[in-house]
């Protein structure tokens, strides 16, 4: 699944949640909830890839015993500040980009490329694609993945603006309201 597939099902998954309380999300959870979305990825395909120290791009970061290890931290982290949330939206979105990433392989028929969920205990799935960004930029098509990827995002936004955009005025504030950079203040010096 691609990025934008996962923030998607991340989303979905996490406002739905939310939901259940009778609340809508609000804006730090859904930073890291993006940044969970993602998380596996940032440190499977780097060190699987391009420096060869993970056997595949899925395998550490993908892995149910990394992820549900990493969540518990991100939680406690988070419980010691007094926003567990934030903690629960991570995990959510890092937990979410794996069972995402197998969905094609269930569908498929193809269960043994669910042994990343497993790795160390199970063998990292060998790629039929060379570990490469560019390699698997070059495959991008409009197919029926990329349809259901779309689609996802098209719900996901859908939410998104019915629950008030949030993480949108964290991002701005961030980045100074305008997109760019806040300026650092004037020192007098």
């Amino acid at each position: 699944m691609w990025p934008w597939g996962h923030a998607a099902v991340g989303y979905l998954l996490y406002s739905l949640l939310v939901r259940t309380d009778g609340r809508a999300p609000s804006s730090a959870p859904v930073v890291a909830l993006a940044f969970g979305t993602q998380f596996p990825d940032v440190i499977d395909k780097p060190l699987g890839w391009t420096f060869g120290l993970l056997p595949a791009g899925r395998s550490l970061a993908h892995s149910l015993f990394a992820l549900l290890a990493v969540s518990a931290v991100a939680v406690g982290v988070a419980r010691r500040y007094g926003r567990p949330e934030i903690g629960v939206a991570f995990g959510v979105g890092a937990v979410s980009h794996s069972f995402a990433d197998g969905l094609y392989a269930v569908v498929t028929g193809q269960y043994a490329d669910l042994s990343y969920l497993g790795w160390p205990l199970l063998p990292a799935p060998v790629s039929e694609v060379e570990q490469s960004f560019v390699a698997h930029v070059a495959l991008l098509e409009f197919d029926w993945h990329f349809a259901l990827e779309l689609a996802l995002v098209v719900l996901a936004a859908a939410a998104w603006l019915r629950d008030g955009r949030p993480g949108l005025d964290l991002v701005r504030s961030v980045l100074g309201g305008n997109g760019r950079p806040a300026e650092e203040p004037d020192s007098g010096d």
